[in-house]
């Protein structure tokens, strides 16, 4: 099961940055950096962490893995970070607080609505203090 998801994350990912035209030379190492990202937020959900922590450190995680293969191959750190984070995008869960909400159920279309989100200012909460921190050790 697991390996299904990361073989579907690493195909997301790639196939993102195909759209984008990244260089093909980088469309594994998106790819990779997406699967890696997916990776830790299942393995943190599978824990019983709740799913907003998991996106979290799965996002702190793709960036800081961003921030690495940007300096390794001397590209812009938003090639890896932008694709890393596509598996982690609730789309599914606003989805299914759209429909609800099309069928008249406001209570659980606002529970996923806001669900939807907190994951979102999970990721972006943790591609910021990815880079805080890196800064703190740049300027250490």
């Amino acid at each position: 099961m697991i390996i299904e998801q990361l073989v579907t994350s690493f195909i997301a990912s790639a196939a993102f940055v195909i759209i984008f035209n990244v260089p093909k030379r980088l469309l594994l190492n998106c790819g990779l950096v997406g699967m890696i990202g997916w990776l830790i937020y299942v393995l943190f959900v599978e824990y019983d962490f709740d799913s907003v922590l998991a996106t979290f450190v799965a996002a702190f995680f793709v960036a800081i893995i961003s921030q690495l293969f940007a300096r390794l191959y001397k590209t812009p750190m938003t090639i890896f970070s932008v694709s890393g984070i596509i598996p982690l995008v609730p789309g599914g869960l606003a989805y299914e607080a759209m429909r609800h909400a099309v069928m008249n159920d406001y209570n659980m279309a606002i529970q996923l609505a806001a669900k939807a989100f907190m994951i979102s200012g999970a990721i972006a909460i943790g591609l910021v203090f990815s880079e805080v921190i890196n800064q703190i050790i740049k300027k250490a």
